[in-house]
């Protein structure tokens, strides 16, 4: 069958990656893809853009007219974004099954305040917070409450939209930066968190919830194995946030008591919502969690596969990806069984010099390809292009996030010292990458 993947990420080349595993999927379309899904095995790249039918029609529309043009079998969705615009809608409309919740869902990761509003209704275990949209309600707020303290833009912000302030000082700048235009109008409205203590980590999960499915009793949320993003810029968890700088699966300090409370207190509620209001929720889910003295708390949803977690996460898969997508989409997620790989996988990240800040782009890539296969590490491609000016098939760069290089092992310490092996064997003008990922004093903690 043929399948078609929507995004340009490191999590789009990954599932693309997967997808293309499975003996039942002969070709996998990339919309619009990237370096990586260039050279990918059963994979073709179709950008809108090279296409004067479809160039001025939005993301949403060209992604529809695609899917129906090369009449694929389902379609995934990488992105929150076009998940916002209802592109999971636009997809169903059209006759074309798809793995990413409609619109309606996806607002539990367009708007922090609805989430919020969402998770205090149906008792998910999370922080506890306030909504403003008056700037001067929300200072005086935050004077009040003092500091540590967590500002959220509510809106999509692309990961630029929540500040962790130390200090008030930092707390009372956010607050101005946020709702003084620095995201755009996803700061019109802000939430503000009461400052949780402990560890972050993330839990991937698949959901089938359909008004059937709610109705039978089928409906179903099954977790993937815990993950943990590293999203400081620097070694010993310093420096700047970033879209995230490596990932590991799955987690030694995770407890199956903390798994399990995890289960009782943020999974099952959460499944509880999405049928009680309901949604139309086919795709995957993202919780953001702090391990606190108390227990795993909620800190948002993510409506999609994360990233970086998702090149960590993925290849621990020892089931049928393309099975699994059929099982959400079919409702039939309840008997079907996820299987995982012993081990451990680990995926640092290399981004370009001056990345999170402006950074350059054209940079060519090589690669030791006898050091990476030696290591078995898979790259995978998040902010590179094919250079279609070059006689030689050529990557080059075009994002701050550039690669992961993932590598699995018996041992976390084997898994380690294959990824970082693999990664000596990438080369690129200004390559940067945190040389401690999964390492003990690596984790954000609070």
């Amino acid at each position: 069958m043929k399948v078609l993947v929507a995004g340009s990420g490191g999590r789009e080349h990954t599932i693309s990656w997967r997808l293309a595993q499975s003996a039942k999927v002969t070709e996998v379309i990339c919309v619009p893809g990237n370096g990586g899904t260039e050279y990918e095995a059963k994979c073709r790249n179709v950008n809108p853009k090279d296409d004067p039918a479809l160039e001025n029609l939005s993301f949403v529309e060209a992604v529809t007219k695609i899917a129906q043009n090369e009449k694929v079998e389902f379609a995934v969705i990488g992105p929150e974004d076009p998940l916002a615009e209802g592109i999971a809608d636009s997809l169903w409309n059209a006759g074309i099954p798809t793995v990413g919740p409609k619109a309606k869902g996806a607002a539990l990761e367009a708007s922090k305040d609805l989430s919020k509003v969402f998770m205090q209704k149906y008792g998910v275990a999370c922080a506890d917070s306030q909504t403003f949209t008056d700037k001067a309600e929300a200072l005086a707020y935050v004077q009040k409450k003092g500091a540590p303290i967590v500002i959220k833009a509510d809106g999509l912000a692309a990961g630029k939209g929540v500040v962790v302030a130390k200090t008030l000082e930092e707390a009372l700048k956010a607050v101005e930066d946020l709702m003084g235009g620095q995201v755009g109008s996803a700061g019109d409205k802000l939430v503000i968190e009461e400052y949780l203590q402990g560890v972050e980590i993330s839990v991937l999960a698949a959901v089938s919830v359909t008004e059937e499915s709610a109705a039978n009793g089928k409906a179903c949320i099954k977790a993937f194995l815990p993950a943990r993003d590293h999203k400081r810029l620097m070694d010993g968890a310093q420096g700047p946030n970033t879209g995230g700088m490596g990932a590991v699966c799955p987690l030694s300090d995770v407890t199956a008591e903390t798994m399990a409370a995890f289960d009782k207190d943020i999974l099952q509620p959460t499944l509880k919502g999405l049928v009680a209001e309901k949604m139309d929720y086919r795709g995957f889910i993202f919780f953001g969690l702090m391990i606190t003295k108390n227990g795993p708390k909620a800190l948002e949803y993510n409506v999609r596969l994360g990233d970086p977690e998702t090149q960590a996460v993925l290849p621990m898969m020892d089931f049928d990806f393309a099975d699994l997508c059929q099982a959400i989409m079919n409702g039939t997620l309840n008997e079907f069984e996820m299987k995982w790989k012993s081990g451990f996988q680990v995926a640092p990240v290399a981004v370009s010099g001056g990345y999170p800040a402006s950074y350059p782009k054209g940079k060519v890539i090589t690669y030791d390809d006898a050091k990476i296969s030696a290591a078995g590490a898979k790259v995978f491609i998040a902010g590179a292009i094919k250079d279609r000016r070059a006689a030689t098939p050529t990557q080059i760069t075009s994002g701050g996030r550039v690669l992961a290089c993932s590598a699995h092992g018996d041992t976390f310490d084997e898994a380690w010292k294959k990824a970082y092996e693999a990664l000596e064997g990438v080369k690129f003008e200004g390559m940067f990458y945190r040389k401690d990922i999964g390492l003990p004093g690596a984790a954000e903690s609070n």
